[in-house]
């Protein structure tokens, strides 16, 4: 098990350009409405036509051709940054043959030169995402979009790359996808698909959906007031607005026929017809399902818990009213969590005092071991941030019915505008409890390798689910990370489509604190040693968790 920390991160993350050919329009010619649910209400929106893709040589003066390099300056094995005059590709050289795609990762924008080729595949040094060097198309998250390719030809021992001007500027390109019925045609009580959950597991199913040529109707529904969006970004880089952080443009939702379906909740599922049922009331038929309805943080249970200016970090409004209100003033964050961590570090340098409270002697002990976590404490503690470990919240005290102090059972009082608390989260899966759908002692629904729960027909994926780890010996696993997330949607998009696809992922984390960013490979549950190569005050080692 892997843990490849302390590197600095430098994020330039690419925009892909409003301007699109019309060739990826909806098959009726025009977009298909976006359905949100407004205070209530069902409404449509028509929105402006952006198509997604385009053909990359379509005009010839979007065509830049380039030599960069004679054949015998790369070795098999080796991969160069090249510059096209316009912008920049990754020339890969393997068993002999040259390819050519997009340097950048498409998801954070990382450089791929320093990434690793294997097999066919360049793996992104940053967050793991890895591609196919033949085709360019994303093969393990996170991330949606795949590597634009160039083409390659060999003249008089000379290597030259012929490139659209625009894909080396965007960096990106979105994977195909189907022709789609208008959504016209379709019944709105009824649908092919439903998808319960509109994170990253939801998102990748339906878009993976359309990748494979499904043309029929596809539905998702989430509680959030948001389309999909980033939300391991909500704790990174708290200030973020629901637009700069959106997985995909509106747009791209009308383009493939995808509606969403905003602030509706599920109330129950109805497995022997088909039918799920809405907190409003509304029913829904399906054919397939998608559960991946995610967590549900845990709040405190404490005398004087509602309070105002207490808060779990869950939507882009939570995270930005905390920014608000801890900016020069006191904060106490409950829990060293992942999160916590997150946030304490985000707010270091706004807030005039942040301080951590945690039931365990050290940060990410279960995860990091005690070694680690003590190095990861101390680089925290040099940034002003006070921990009270070995400790709980007794009481959180009011003034005017906003929050003044947290009481610790300590018998220690922590001065505290805004409270912010990360101490774990259970599955979002309780109106599953009557559906007949098989789930564990602890509320995740149980899968097989292909993501399908105990009823035929009904999947589920992410956060709320346990599933086989192969590199586990196919021990059922709950693994709550976002890379995770997306392979779940795409193994059950496939399967849902009968394609016999089984997963097979490693699982990846990754933290960014102080400019240090921590990677994390494997799953390390229940090791007992750490062998540590590196130097560990520094914060530049890697950590082996062994068995």
């Amino acid at each position: 098990f892997l843990f490849v920390p302390a590197v600095e991160v430098k994020i330039e993350v690419v925009i892909p350009e409003k301007e699109r050919s019309k060739e990826e329009m909806s098959p009726n010619g025009k977009t298909s409405p976006l359905i949100y649910k407004v205070n209530g209400t069902a409404r449509h929106y028509h929105l402006e036509e952006h198509p997604i893709a385009s053909n990359p040589y379509h005009n010839p003066k979007d065509v830049v051709e380039a030599s960069v390099c004679h054949v015998k300056d790369l070795e098999n094995g080796q991969m160069r940054e090249v510059d096209l005059g316009c912008g920049k590709a990754l020339l890969i050289k393997e068993s002999g043959e040259f390819h050519a795609v997009g340097h950048k990762c498409p998801h954070y924008g990382a450089p791929l030169v320093k990434g690793v080729l294997s097999k066919g595949r360049v793996r992104c040094p940053w967050h793991g995402a890895c591609f196919n060097i033949g085709t360019g198309d994303i093969e393990d998250f996170p991330g949606l979009d795949s590597l634009p390719r160039f083409q390659v030809k060999i003249e008089k021992e000379k290597v030259y790359i012929r490139a659209s001007k625009q894909a080396l500027q965007t960096q990106r390109r979105t994977k195909m996808m189907a022709k789609c019925i208008s959504l016209s045609n379709y019944n709105l009580s009824s649908t092919n698909v439903l998808i319960i959950g509109a994170g990253a597991a939801g998102l990748v199913c339906a878009e993976t959906l359309r990748q494979e040529g499904f043309s029929d109707r596809i539905v998702m529904c989430t509680m959030d007031r948001h389309l999909p969006y980033d939300r391991p970004k909500l704790s990174k880089s708290m200030d973020s607005h629901p637009e700069q952080i959106a997985l995909r443009p509106k747009e791209f939702f009308c383009t493939y026929d995808i509606e969403v379906l905003t602030e509706m909740q599920v109330a129950a599922v109805d497995i022997k017809n088909k039918i799920a049922v809405f907190k409003d009331g509304f029913k829904m038929e399906y054919n397939k399902l998608l559960i991946a309805t995610g967590n549900t943080p845990k709040a405190l249970s404490c005398k004087g818990k509602e309070v105002e200016n207490v808060f779990n970090i869950r939507t882009p409004e939570d995270a930005n009213r905390v920014v608000k209100l801890a900016t020069s003033k006191n904060v106490v964050i409950v829990g060293a969590s992942f999160l916590g961590m997150e946030v304490a570090a985000y707010l270091a340098e706004r807030a005039h005092s942040v301080s951590l409270v945690e039931l365990e002697e050290v940060p990410f002990k279960k995860f990091f071991g005690e070694r680690v976590g003590r190095a990861v404490m101390k680089m925290f503690e040099s940034n002003r941030v006070k921990f009270y470990m070995q400790t709980e919240v007794s009481e959180l005290r009011e003034q005017e019915g906003k929050l003044k102090e947290v009481v610790l059972k300590s018998g220690k009082v922590l001065r505290a505008d805004v409270c912010v608390v990360g101490v774990g989260a259970v599955p979002a899966t309780g109106f599953l409890k009557q559906s007949g759908i098989n789930i564990d002692s602890k509320g995740f629904i149980v899968v097989n390798k292909m993501m399908q729960t105990s009823i035929p027909g009904v999947f589920a994926a992410g956060d709320a689910v346990t599933f086989p780890l192969a590199l586990r010996n196919n021990k059922k696993v709950n693994v709550p990370h976002w890379q995770m997330a997306h392979m779940h949607g795409r193994i059950a998009a496939l399967n849902m489509l009968a394609h016999g696809m089984e997963i097979s992922t490693v699982p990846y984390l990754w933290t960014a604190m102080f400019g240090k960013s921590i990677r994390y490979a494997g799953h390390g549950e229940g090791f007992d040693d750490v062998v540590i190569q590196g130097d560990l005050d520094e914060l530049k080692f890697v950590a082996f968790y062994t068995k």
